[in-house]
């Protein structure tokens, strides 16, 4: 309803309200832009390797061929009509005030709690991790300055395993409060993908983007605005 409906009644209402015909503009619109923020997933599981702007779509679940229908959903858009339009395929965000279900403030909040981690499979599923207001600052670039109808993937370039991640923020609770250290391994998710990789050398090329913000810093300021604030 949201990623393919939802999208595609948006693109409608833009085309609608910006242009008078395909590839017109009303003269208050002409810098109008839809931008669309998509996801890795969108690409598949890559063995080796990282997907670049040019790769098939190729997703296995639903939500992500959900993703994908609204990626295409924008370019038809673009080409059939004139709609100004960017996209912006991003990797795993953490940061401030993230959904608790997600996998970072989860297992900070399980070891506040002293409760034990739950990974899907064997842990080693791997992601790119990104903050949030590197991927912000990403948007803004490509929405800003690049050419209509341009995609553009956003990474970090810092690829863990969930493991490596899981040890990660044990140690830095460690640093700053003792804790047993308890994971569990759970039934992996249907369609969950072993590894997710994007090249972001185009965004860094054309339009001169590049991460700023160390995981590992940014992880420690999560972990000790949460035991301030328990």
């Amino acid at each position: 309803q949201t990623n393919i409906n939802g999208v595609f009644n948006l693109l409608k209402c833009s085309y609608e309200f910006w242009m008078h015909s395909p590839f017109v503009f009303k003269e208050n619109y002409k810098n109008a832009r839809f931008h669309q923020i998509s996801t890795d997933e969108i690409y598949g599981s890559i063995e080796n390797g990282s997907f670049s702007e040019e790769s098939k779509f190729f997703p296995n679940s639903p939500y992500s061929a959900s993703k994908a229908s609204a990626d295409l959903l924008v370019r038809s858009f673009n080409k059939t009509y004139g709609l100004n339009v960017s996209t912006s395929v991003c990797s795993n965000n953490y940061g401030k005030n993230q959904n608790s279900e997600k996998l970072i403030p989860n297992i900070i909040n399980c070891m506040l709690k002293n409760d034990f981690v739950k990974l899907y499979g064997d842990g080693l599923n791997v992601r790119d991790w990104i903050n949030v207001l590197d991927h912000c600052s990403a948007v803004d670039i490509i929405f800003n300055k690049s050419i209509s109808g341009e995609s553009y993937n956003v990474a970090s370039g810092l690829e863990l395993t969930n493991i490596q991640l899981f040890d990660l923020i044990y140690e830095i609770f460690n640093k700053q409060i003792k804790i047993k250290k308890k994971l569990k391994f759970t039934r992996d998710r249907f369609g969950h993908d072993r590894r997710y990789s994007l090249d972001y050398y185009k965004i860094k090329h054309n339009l001169g983007w590049v991460p700023k913000y160390d995981l590992e810093k940014k992880l420690y300021e999560l972990v000790k605005n949460k035991i301030n604030s328990h």
